[in-house]
């Protein structure tokens, strides 16, 4: 068992450029229960308002052949009721209390929150453990969140321009390898083909406390705390561990395009990325500074170079791990991409050369060190407002315990990203952001006659 006492710390200041990069701590206490649940416990009395954070070690790359989409279907049936909850109950409860909640899906985790006041922690406990203990797995509900899933996927990404090339597209060019090339929402096949018997064996395999994590933040007595998590979590059974997917991928020595057709989508635009170095190397948070030089701010690179200079990129988005992901919580393999939108009198080779120049040029010059002070003032101010909720807080210190087994790297992993040199940051462009290993997804407006005939 690892114990921090002491408050939060944090300290940041827009024009502070020489802070030392150790300016924040978290305090926290972690231990395991005896079924192999995780427990994060982080007190900060600032505010009467607890974050409860419960993250599943199961996402989209867990997923076999055939089985795609069951990671997400999950996400949608753990709202479907449970042993002493009603469907639709859950949102009741929560919000009938000041509360609020959701869930996500991602390609190495899913995860659920509420955040509630302080009195009513015991609540949020029971409504998580509840349904962890026995979820409502029926032929009606499996039903009606089959049809729930199909209909959001037409809804937020069939119809939708770009998302379809984003979410199917996208990741079978960067990656070779299924648990990584599949698409994160699965298909309407896998979805149909699904049974109570497929779903049940799901949950039992990944919805299990010895599979899971639970961070409480905010404000409430530890004592307490604790004996509340044994009440409500210590009697779940655990299961055999799961086996882990192997997600290596193969050995590729260039990059490749390829080029679609949407018919939603009025302007052109490209997804631009390179395979990413090994998590947290002093390559990858070299990269995660970079990606900041060229994205964080008005005065960003690629603001000032393209979007206001050559006035060829309307607007974009960049981050380790994109679309699905961020710096902190996905394991390897990952990608460094970006998304672009550009003006249609531009041919997308052009928008192509002009990203990679980008590339090249810190690659060639580095980041002077009064550009690079000012980009770790504007980032290390985003990344301390942050903080401040107790619910971001969970969040970081639920994926650093699930994905690292090191919820300390909530406080090691700030310190190692503002401690990136200039020649760091040269150096991983050098290696990795090269033309040769970009990936690239053209997505091109249907032409008016395909349009018309789609509809």
């Amino acid at each position: 068992m690892r114990k921090l006492t002491g408050p939060i710390v944090l300290f940041a200041a827009a024009s502070a450029y020489a802070a030392p990069a150790s300016d924040i701590h978290i305090p926290f206490e972690h231990y395991k229960l005896q079924n192999g649940l995780r427990v994060v416990l982080s007190r900060d009395t600032a505010v009467p308002v607890i974050a409860l954070y419960m993250i599943y070690d199961v996402g989209a790359r867990s997923e076999e052949k055939g089985r795609t989409g069951f990671a997400h279907l999950f996400e949608h049936m753990m709202f479907e009721g449970s042993a002493n909850i009603k469907k639709g109950e859950h949102f009741k409860y929560v919000q009938a209390n000041g509360g609020t909640m959701d869930g996500s899906t991602h390609p190495d985790y899913t995860d659920y929150f509420e955040t509630m006041p302080s009195n009513k922690l015991a609540l949020a406990l029971w409504l998580e453990s509840d349904r962890m203990r026995g979820l409502a797995i029926t032929p009606e509900n499996l039903r009606n969140q089959q049809e729930a899933v199909k209909q959001e996927k037409r809804l937020s990404f069939d119809n939708q321009a770009y998302n379809t090339a984003i979410i199917d597209k996208w990741p079978a060019l960067a990656y070779g390898n299924f648990q990584s090339s599949h698409s994160l929402i699965g298909s309407f096949e896998d979805l149909e083909a699904a049974g109570v018997d497929d779903v049940s064996k799901f949950f039992r395999t990944y919805y299990a406390p010895n599979n899971a994590v639970l961070v409480i933040a905010g404000d409430f007595e530890t004592a307490e705390a604790k004996r509340m998590v044994e009440q409500y979590f210590g009697n779940i059974p655990s299961q055999p561990q799961p086996k882990r997917p192997d997600m290596t991928e193969p050995v590729r020595t260039e990059g490749r395009t390829e080029t679609v057709l949407d018919q939603h989508a009025r302007v052109p635009a490209i997804v631009i990325g390179w395979p990413a170095p090994t998590r947290h190397s002093p390559e990858f948070y070299a990269l995660g500074m970079l990606d900041a030089v060229l994205t964080s701010g008005q005065s960003c690179r690629l603001q000032l170079d393209l979007v206001k200079g050559k006035q060829s990129v309307i607007q974009y988005q960049a981050n380790p791990g994109w679309p699905f992901e961020g710096l902190n919580d996905f394991k390897d393999p990952g990608e460094y991409a970006a998304f672009v939108l550009y003006k249609a009198n531009y041919k997308p080779q052009e928008i192509v050369d002009q990203i990679q120049a980008e590339m090249d040029r810190i690659a060639k010059d580095g980041v002077d060190e009064k550009e690079l002070n000012r980009v770790k003032a504007v980032l290390r101010l985003q990344k301390v407002t942050s903080l401040q909720s107790s619910l971001e807080r969970a969040r970081l210190l639920g994926q650093f315990e699930l994905l690292d087994g090191k919820p300390e790297m909530v406080d090691q992993d700030f310190t190692s990203l503002f401690a990136v040199t200039s020649t760091q940051i040269q150096a991983v462009a050098k290696k990795y952001l090269t033309a040769a290993r970009h990936d690239v997804l053209v997505i091109q407006p249907a032409p008016p006659q395909q349009k018309e005939g789609a509809r």
